[in-house]
């Protein structure tokens, strides 16, 4: 048989080398078996694969394999370079590699043809240059000649069987350039086989780009170009790959294995699989491919394929100088495959931050995360690309619906290291492992102040955060420092300062025009509802007037005039709001209006050039009109509204507390009143008005309802004072009766003049009504009235007035020692007494002793002799009954007993004394008899001669009782 490879000699130098050295034999067994049953165990269908990568690759042709079942044999045939006496050297040796000095090759030491001893120990390679056949049958024939080793073989499962090696004439499929042929042990599973073969086809097109295809019991992978640059599309699922390459320098290289030390370049290639849409679709755990899988376990997103060194099991990196600079070259080969990825998703091929899977993960993972952080791939707001140091990322939730204009936005205003959104999902600690920095809300809201953007844009990023204060926690906090455009120019500090404007205001646009310190009002083209929600309020006219700024401005305006600067826009504005309320806050009538001859001055200080009051007012009252010219351009309501003065105006306080409203005389009013007034409505300026106007003034009062409310209201401030001070023919109200009092006509006359108001106003202010005595001023006039000679009160009414006046007295109204008495009392007989002679009469039955010109009555005897500093008539009077009468009891006298019932009441228990005629023997104030109807003696016994006339005694007298007796 032909024996193109010279098998003969290589079995002749193997035997020779057995039987001169049993040793040599056994190391060759025991290496054998360490490759099968160790590094190279389930690895058959991956070492064949990489032994035909590097056939197509030495042809320069693509890769095709294919696996079939035929004759209980696998067969596994390939294209590419046939076999050549190197490399049957190299299929029977365990230690050298024909592929050495072949950069691009995948084997390594001529030992992964060891990989199919697991499945077959008869393989046979057939190639259209010859082939070849191992055998351990045969093998363990020819070591049974070598004694020595024969012994050894004895004690083994069998003999290396890839040592020796024979020519055979079969010869490969058509179509393709080698066959392998494995005749499967026993036991050996054909379908299992397959499978795993089946597998393991998509992966190994991906590790060996020289394989275009593997086919599989008629299963038919391919690898073919993708839709994308760089891309590949293998069984249907696309790949990103990323490739780099370099040689190793004399130092790696030494420090690699003699048989590695001429294989200097190296190669890297990222495969990362993309979604059917090209999305990156990251990897999970994976193992490192050296160019087919090891069992270094990887935590990437992207598969990565290297020519690292690996141990000779090929489980495992060998760590070395080689492996440093294979690993970095991948590293930055990772940036060119991130990259090759669309900006927006390029954030997800980051590392995660975590523990690694092994040692050679922790050790990519570190310089992955160094090379990303030193090149410019991620995307910012503005389309350029940033390294991860000079990017910030903004810590809010996925933006979506308006929230997505947010990056734009942003990227208008200068934002330009804002990166775009990162993708769902995205753990925030990647960026952070990067080194982008984190913008937290509240830092872009501090960043926000100075940026220089219109008020629709302003809006608008006002409208793209309102999702967030909605969804994020903590959001609102966040935002209540967020900048506002002012319709003057400026920008406030945050919404709760601010307030929004109408849509359509021309009394709000004056205002903010002013661009007074504190007074923040939006400008219209930025407002929107987010504002409202962070604290803004609403710039209607209300709430501008009670605005402390605008009082501020108020308050200074007349000294702001007086400096010389324009207060006009301010007072026009400001009228413009009360015109629209109707009302305004109290502050207000310290606005600055040109009087008459165009001087600054206060509001309040001003009336109307038509003023209602003005024709009432005393001369020097500091009250000027106000320029007719302003007045006619600005309602007349607004300016009443403000304090300008057309009529009286009212001032109404719900909860006062203290005399404190700048009302004349108002301590005075306020200490008369038992308690704090719960509400105070008064008539402010009385004060102002002169004595001669006072008739007009009172009608102009009654004329206003709430004017007239505040008058007639019992009790209050206007009534009081006006009883005070308002003149009425030059006198007070109280000086003056009602015109319909006529039974108080001998003692008032009614007010003079004409144009008085009503009565019920007359009366509120003090005009009397009755003989009523409030007050000390008002006990004097009418003790002075009842002891002026000219006037003829008849008894009763000069009783009544008596009366009323110790009532006052005995009621605490009335202290005698503040009174300048009259030299004269009015007496019962209508005349007038002098005080030497007159007393007070106390018991009823003594004026028939005295002269009635000489007795005052009315009231408590006692508190009216205290008044008139009057002696009591009992007190002058000393008098005895003169003569004897006969004992009687009440209720036998027919008179009384009438009497009695027809005055509703019992009649007197006990007796008195009835006599013929009742003479009684005065002592003093002078001596006499007198006859009288009815008398009490000393000891309180009733004497009557008409005992109807003891009875009305013994009742106005009180002194006796049922139980007194005569």
């Amino acid at each position: 048989m032909p024996d193109p490879f010279r098998t003969a000699e290589l079995r002749a130098a193997v035997l020779s080398a057995w039987a001169g050295s049993p040793t040599r034999f056994r190391e060759d067994a025991n290496a054998e078996e360490d490759l099968r049953l160790g590094g190279y165990a389930d690895a058959w269908f991956v070492e064949l694969a990489q032994n035909a990568a590097d056939a197509a690759r030495a042809a320069g042709v693509p890769g095709r394999i294919r696996v079939e079942l035929r004759d209980g044999e696998l067969a596994v045939a390939n294209t590419g370079a046939p076999l050549d006496e190197a490399g049957v050297a190299a299929l029977a040796s365990l230690r050298a590699s024909a592929k050495r000095d072949d950069p691009g090759s995948v084997g390594r030491f001529g030992v992964g043809f060891a990989a199919v001893l697991p499945v077959s120990d008869a393989p046979r390679v057939l190639s259209t240059t010859g082939g070849v056949e191992f055998s351990a049958k045969r093998t363990t024939d020819e070591v049974g000649a070598i004694p020595a080793a024969a012994a050894e073989l004895a004690r083994r499962d069998g003999p290396p069987v890839l040592r020796l090696v024979w020519p055979t004439d079969e010869r490969p499929p058509a179509g393709y350039d080698t066959e392998v042929r494995l005749p499967l042990r026993p036991g050996a599973d054909p379908d299992a086989l397959l499978a795993e073969a089946r597998d393991g086809a998509a992966d190994l097109l991906l590790a060996l780009p020289d394989l275009v295809e593997i086919a599989v019991g008629g299963e038919v992978v391919t690898r073919t170009g993708g839709p994308g640059p760089g891309e590949v599309t293998i069984a249907g699922r696309r790949w990103l790959l990323a490739r780099g390459a370099g040689r190793l320098d004399d130092v790696a290289a030494q420090a690699e294995a003699a048989e590695q030390r001429g294989r200097r370049d190296w190669s890297v290639c990222w495969a990362l699989p993309l979604s059917a849409d090209g999305a990156p679709d990251p990897l999970g755990a994976d193992v490192l491919h050296a160019p087919t899988a090891t069992e270094e376990r990887l935590s990437l997103p992207a598969r990565v394929i290297a020519t690292l060194p690996l141990e000779p099991d090929r489980r495992r990196v060998r760590p070395g100088p080689a492996a440093e600079v294979v690993l970095a070259g991948a590293a930055a080969a990772y940036v060119d495959l991130v990259r090759g990825v669309a900006p927006e998703a390029r954030l997800v091929l980051a590392p995660e931050p975590g523990f690694p899977r092994s040692e050679l993960d922790g050790r990519l993972r570190e310089l992955l995360s160094g090379a990303l952080r030193g090149a410019a791939w991620l995307p910012a707001v503005t389309g350029a690309e940033l390294a991860p140091g000079r990017a910030e990322w903004l810590d809010v939730p996925p933006l979506d619906g308006p929230a997505a204009a947010l990056p734009g936005l942003l990227a208008e205003a200068g934002f330009d290291r804002l990166l775009t959104p990162a993708p769902t999902g995205t753990n925030p600690a990647v960026l952070t492992e990067l080194g982008v920095h984190r913008m937290p809300l509240s830092e872009l809201v501090q960043r926000l102040f100075g940026v220089e953007q219109p008020p629709s844009w302003w809006r608008s990023l006002y409208d793209a955060l309102e999702p967030l204060a909605e969804t994020m926690p903590g959001a609102v906090d966040e935002l209540r420092a967020l900048p506002v455009p002012l319709a003057d120019g400026r920008a406030a500090a945050g919404p709760a300062t601010v307030l929004l404007p109408p849509a359509s205001h021309e009394g709000v646009e004056r205002v903010a025009a002013l661009g007074l310190p504190g007074l923040h009002i939006a400008h219209a083209g930025a407002v929107h509802p987010l504002l409202e929600r962070l604290g803004a309020g609403l710039a209607d006219a209300a709430a501008l007037l009670d605005h402390p700024a605008l009082a501020d401005a108020v308050e200074r305006s007349v000294d702001d005039a007086e400096a010389g600067l324009d207060v006009r826009p301010l007072a026009e504005a400001v009228l413009a709001l009360v015109a629209e309320t109707g009302s305004a806050p109290e502050s207000l009538a310290a606005l600055a209006l040109p009087d008459a001859e165009g001087h600054p001055a206060r509001a309040d200080e001003l009336m109307l050039p038509d003023a209602a009051v003005r024709p009432l007012l005393a001369p020097d009252v500091p009250l000027d009109p106000l320029d007719p010219d302003f007045a006619a351009r600005v309602p007349r309501a607004a300016l009443l509204a403000v304090g300008v003065v057309d009529g009286f105006t009212v001032l109404v306080d719900e909860e006062p507390v203290a005399p404190d409203h700048d009302l004349d005389d108002e301590e005075q009013w306020w200490d008369s009143l038992e308690a704090p007034p719960a509400r105070l409505v008064a008539v402010r300026d009385l004060d102002l008005v002169a004595d001669d106007a006072w008739p007009a003034a009172l009608a102009l009062l009654a004329g206003e309802r709430d004017t007239r409310a505040a008058l007639t209201t019992p009790g209050s401030y206007t009534a009081w004072w006006l009883g005070r001070h308002a003149r009425l023919g030059g006198r007070r109200p109280a000086h003056w009766r009602l015109p319909t009092a006529t039974d108080l006509a001998p003692l008032y006359d009614p007010p003079p003049g004409d144009g008085l108001p009503d009565e019920g106003v007359l009366a509120a202010i003090g005009v009397r009504a009755d003989l009523r005595v409030p007050d000390t001023s008002t006990a004097a006039d009418l003790l002075a009235r009842l002891a002026d000679p000219a006037r003829t009160p008849d008894v009763s009414l000069a009783a009544e007035a008596y009366a009323e006046l110790a009532d006052a007295v005995a009621d605490g109204r009335v202290d005698p020692v503040d009174l300048e008495l009259p030299e004269r009392v009015r007496a019962l007989d209508g005349t007038v007494a002098d005080v030497d002679v007159a007393m007070v009469l106390d018991r009823p039955w003594l004026a028939a002793v005295l002269p009635a010109g000489e007795l005052a009555t009315g009231g408590d005897p006692a508190a009216l002799a205290d008044l008139l500093d009057l002696p009591l008539a009992s007190d002058v009077v000393r008098a005895a009954v003169d003569g004897d009468g006969s004992t009687v009891r009440w209720a036998e006298l027919a008179d009384v007993v009438v009497a009695c019932h027809t005055l509703e009441m019992p009649v007197p228990e006990g007796e008195l004394t009835v006599h013929d005629e009742l003479w009684v023997q005065v002592h003093r104030p002078g001596s006499g008899r007198f006859r009288v109807p009815a008398w009490r003696d000393a000891v309180g016994r009733w004497h009557a001669s008409d005992p109807v006339h003891a009875l009305l005694g013994l009742l106005a007298d009180g002194a006796g009782g049922p139980n007194s007796s005569g």
